[in-house]
């Protein structure tokens, strides 16, 4: 196979020419942070995924954070979620003083295992469970609220990876389906839409929606945004000693052109998954992504595993073998219970969490993203089934 000349990046996002004629009215408009767009983003985003309520946040970690804060998590309470996750996640918990207690996930969608839920909340009081819907594979919501339920615990949905993802007929945040107290979607650059860095709190309380307003935007009273307009009055008041997690216009006008191309870039994951599970689905030594009748993934990312039973070279091999072939793939992700600061302050060793540690070791992330060409993507699935059949034992 010739090897490409141009280095195919890990992600790239999907930027065309009705978001940068978006950015530049909003800079005419002269209003460039927090404003019109900002609220026109939250109803939108709101009304397509049947949200109730929406926070435009300039993150999901303050998505994250903020939730946690307004539903009273504070210092003594446990929060159970996975280690299996990116960073921002169990640093939140951190952040608001509360105990972290994580549970080991499932090897077969990397997702939080609700049996492992059930044994480390038995016989402590647990505030919050905070489930990762990992690679836009949603967890297993229906178990998870009974457990929620049953232990009186808030539920706050980490659903950065799963904008349009569906659990059992009903996308992730609708609240007719099976939904937390909150869920937390991301616009980071490498997202399925993005607003360049961003993020979206959906719920079905208003009350809690706009206390996160709030509290995202200094603490000062409800719709300050709207002092410099006509509408608006230049008298407010500090209700909370809040923070600068407030999403600024520019950002709103991409993400308001991405939400109307949101369902044609899904399919176009979708085609790209469909195309990578077909060609790599029966090469001897990985094994692709396990699908689920009641589950609609967002995909994305595409997760292969290396077997090194049957491969003569380990993860990471694999991943500077397809980088030597101009492609760029990546590990998704590091357990929390594996970096040093978590080892120092917990104490954590790879045994504790025996399920992460594995998949960790054994995982990679191959390009999936609308801008690919089928020539990329058959570019990639032809590399990897050359690198595995070459170091196959």
């Amino acid at each position: 196979m010739i090897k490409r000349n141009k280095f195919l990046p890990f992600a790239l996002p999907a930027i065309e020419k009705e978001e940068i004629n978006s950015v530049v009215d909003t800079l005419k408009s002269g209003w460039l942070t927090t404003g019109p767009k900002t609220k026109l983003f939250e109803n939108n985003f709101c009304k397509q995924v049947n949200g109730g309520h929406a926070a435009a946040l300039n993150s999901a970690t303050a998505g994250l954070f903020l939730s946690l804060a307004a539903l009273g998590i504070k210092k003594g309470d446990n929060v159970i979620t996975t280690p299996y996750t990116f960073c921002a996640t169990y640093n939140v918990v951190l952040e608001n003083n509360a105990n972290l207690i994580f549970a080991d996930v499932k090897e077969d969608d990397y997702n939080i295992n609700p049996e492992e839920i059930e044994s480390k909340a038995n016989g402590k009081k647990i505030k919050a469970i905070i489930p990762v819907h990992f690679a836009g594979l949603p967890c297993d919501m229906q178990e998870i609220l009974k457990i929620a339920k049953k232990k009186k615990a808030y539920v706050i949905e980490d659903a950065a990876h799963a904008l349009s993802a569906e659990y059992k007929g009903r996308q992730i945040g609708d609240i007719s389906g099976y939904t937390g107290d909150a869920a937390v979607f991301s616009f980071y650059a490498t997202k399925n839409i993005t607003t360049g860095e961003g993020g979206m709190v959906t719920t079905r309380s208003k009350k809690l929606r706009d206390l996160i307003s709030v509290l995202g935007l200094h603490g000062i009273s409800k719709d300050a945004w709207k002092r410099y307009t006509s509408e608006g009055n230049w008298y407010y008041e500090v209700a909370y000693p809040g923070y600068k997690y407030n999403m600024t216009d520019i950002a709103a006008a991409i993400g308001l052109e991405q939400l109307k191309k949101d369902s044609r870039l899904l399919k176009r994951r979708e085609a790209i998954a469909s195309f990578y599970t077909k060609e790599l689905n029966l090469v001897d030594g990985i094994s692709v992504p396990f699908t689920f009748k009641d589950k609609r993934s967002a995909q994305h990312l595409f997760v292969l595993k290396i077997n090194e039973n049957i491969l003569k070279i380990d993860r990471s091999t694999f991943i500077e073998k397809l980088k030597e072939a101009n492609i760029g793939a990546s590990v998704h992700f590091i357990p929390a219970h594996l970096h040093p600061y978590y080892r120092k302050k917990f104490g954590f060793k790879p045994s504790d969490f025996p399920v992460a540690t594995k998949l960790y070791k054994q995982s990679l992330s191959l390009p999936i993203y609308p801008a690919m060409s089928d020539k990329d993507v058959s570019y990639v699935a032809a590399t990897v089934k050359e690198i595995a059949k070459k170091y196959k034992r």
